[in-house]
């Protein structure tokens, strides 16, 4: 005789409908548990990704701001000036204005002149690493402060009669004729010669030099 018991009892599931309930689909509930590990790690990977190709970027850019200025300093002079003596007397320089050479054994102080400086002078600045801006005397007043506020603090200005261009700029063995206070090569060239580093004593400053435009030392005497 059967056992009703056993017809009311429920089947017990079998080894395919155990593995069904296990591979069933996430819930929503444990997706959203998940989330902050995945998000975290995409972060991780953008993070590392960023830090990986940032030196790349900024290494061509650097090389076009490089590449550029260098277009843009095309028509800057050199000179190999060896010859740095001292001399009391005036030197007949090749280039106008000198751009090295024999010198006065005073150097001018740093700063703005009113008046042409005596070029013997100003080349002792140069051998020191300084910038010298010359300048046309017909160049409007506001063109010349516009000179003043890019003279770095190492560096001299001055006017100068008979000047082949407006502006021109110098340091020790290169010079740059400029259009005007406003021709953007000026702050290239700072850029690029500034520092110093064509000078023979590169480093040294122009300040303590004689503050005379003729040179004077204190005292009266002449250099």
């Amino acid at each position: 005789m059967d056992d009703p018991a056993a017809h009311d009892a429920p089947d017990a599931p079998s080894e395919e409908q155990s593995a069904e309930v296990d591979g069933s689909p996430e819930t929503p509930a444990s997706t959203a548990n998940r989330l902050p590990l995945v998000l975290s790690t995409v972060l991780a990977m953008l993070v590392m990704a960023g830090a990986l190709v940032a030196p790349l970027v900024d290494k061509a850019l650097h090389g076009e701001e490089e590449a550029q200025r260098a277009r843009d300093l095309r028509a800057v002079q050199t000179w190999d000036i060896t010859s740095r003596e001292h001399t009391p007397g005036d030197v007949a320089y090749p280039q106008d204005p000198p751009a090295g050479g024999p010198h006065a054994p005073v150097w001018l102080a740093c700063g703005v002149y009113e008046e042409p400086v005596r070029e013997e002078n100003a080349v002792h600045d140069l051998e020191h690493g300084s910038v010298w801006i010359t300048y046309d005397p017909d160049l409007a007043i506001d063109d010349v402060e516009r000179l003043a506020e890019a003279l770095p603090d190492n560096g001299i200005m001055s006017p100068r009669e008979y000047l082949p261009a407006p502006v021109v700029v110098t340091v020790w063995g290169a010079q740059l004729r400029l259009d005007g206070a406003d021709d953007p090569r000026l702050a290239l060239f700072i850029t690029e010669y500034g520092d110093g580093h064509t000078a023979p004593e590169i480093g040294v400053s122009c300040q303590g030099g004689t503050p005379d435009p003729q040179g004077a030392l204190p005292g009266g005497a002449n250099a």
